[in-house]
């Protein structure tokens, strides 16, 4: 398989992204790949996300001092650590999706000071948009509501599954004004806020070490300087193309370790798997092309432009596909090898089927793919 780094990244870029990469990979050798079974279980990996967020694995999309900003290397990161615990690339997600909130805020405190903590590693966030972007896309409607106060805003609803969560963390969450029917207000959620309650999720068949909470809240007051955008509807629209291409990344290591699963069945059981419908090679070839285009999106995912997001809906539901695909092929490959709890195989299967279900999931992205290419018709 070719190396994860896109080769048309500029010098300055290659020369600070393989290095970068080159820790990340040595961390997920020495410090994840061990864990991964206490992940399966429900153990959060506080300090091994800590240290990705250190190495710049989950900041570098977001723009340096210098102007820099490089989406490509964020998801090649995002993939590295996915290939072998795709739990905590889709956590890292949360936290890249998040520090590019942060950068985007009206808020001058949100927009440098939580950023540079968030970036670091310091501090850690998550994403609460799965009902708001339902919520836009006609799905199902708000559950928070904001009402006016002389400062900002009171709270109050429940939102049932948001992950990278912890009782010291914080998301992004969105709020329809109670007032204003038309407008909502995005705004950044502390965990350990009055009024903030965070409760258990039931036990899931996988992706359990996520920090995954149910939040429920009752007069949460939102401060002006913690407001993201208001209203969050225009502001929103320019950002989801990044939001959901970023979860890219999280899908290619799941789809290249699948990959990877098939080749090491070839040597034993190649006389027989040769008779299997879906082959290494064939899905080497769909991957290929399918990150090639990722990488060309990469470049420049963030604007309000239905032409932009078309081609970024049409990139996500690929990887749906392909992860199913790919995690099943190598579930018939590996055999009964495959088909032991504890088998990394097994783990893929799992999270493959959340990368299908999870905001936005497969039925979302083509329903928004239907609406534009109706739209544009």
């Amino acid at each position: 398989m070719s190396t994860l780094v896109s080769p048309d990244h500029s010098l300055h870029t290659e020369k600070q992204g393989l290095t970068m990469l080159d820790h990340v990979k040595h961390m997920v050798a020495t410090d994840l790949a061990p864990i991964t079974a206490k992940i399966d279980e429900g153990f959060y990996p506080s300090d091994v996300m800590r240290s990705l967020a250190a190495t710049g694995a989950m900041s570098a999309h977001l723009k340096s001092p210098h102007g820099d900003d490089d989406f490509c290397l964020t998801l090649n990161a995002m993939a590295l650590v996915s290939r072998v615990c795709g739990s905590t690339g889709f956590m890292m997600w949360c936290q890249s999706v998040c520090g590019l909130y942060l950068q985007n805020a009206s808020s001058t405190y949100l927009s440098q000071t939580l950023l540079e903590d968030h970036a670091s590693g310091f501090t850690l966030g998550g994403t609460a948009l799965s009902n708001p972007m339902k919520s836009f896309a006609g799905i199902e409607k708000f559950q928070l509501f904001a009402t006016p106060t002389s400062n900002g805003y009171s709270i109050r609803g429940n939102l049932p599954w948001v992950s990278n969560l912890g009782p010291s963390h914080y998301c992004a969450a969105i709020a329809q004004v109670l007032d204003d029917p038309g407008r909502q207000v995005m705004f950044l959620l502390r965990c350990d806020g009055d009024g903030v309650q965070l409760q258990p999720c039931p036990k899931f068949s996988g992706m359990e070490g996520t920090g995954t909470y149910a939040l429920h809240l009752k007069n949460y007051e939102v401060a002006a300087d913690e407001i993201i955008a208001d209203p969050a509807g225009p502001w929103i629209k320019r950002i989801r193309p990044a939001f959901v291409l970023l979860q890219t990344g999280w899908a290619a290591g799941i789809i290249q370790a699948s990959i990877a699963s098939i080749r090491a069945a070839e040597k034993p059981l190649g006389h027989v798997n040769c008779h299997l419908v879906v082959q290494a090679d064939e899905l080497e070839t769909q991957y290929e092309t399918w990150w090639h285009d990722v990488m060309k999106l990469a470049k420049d995912p963030l604007g309000d432009r239905d032409d932009l997001f078309l081609k970024v809906l049409k990139a996500r539901a690929t990887a749906s596909e392909l992860c199913l695909t790919a995690a099943q092929a190598a579930l018939l490959h590996q055999g009964a090898a495959g088909y032991v709890m504890s088998s990394p195989v097994q783990r893929r299967i799992r999270e493959s089927h959340f990368v299908a279900i999870v905001t936005p999931a497969l039925k979302h992205l083509r329903k928004e793919i239907a609406r534009l290419e109706d739209q544009s018709c």
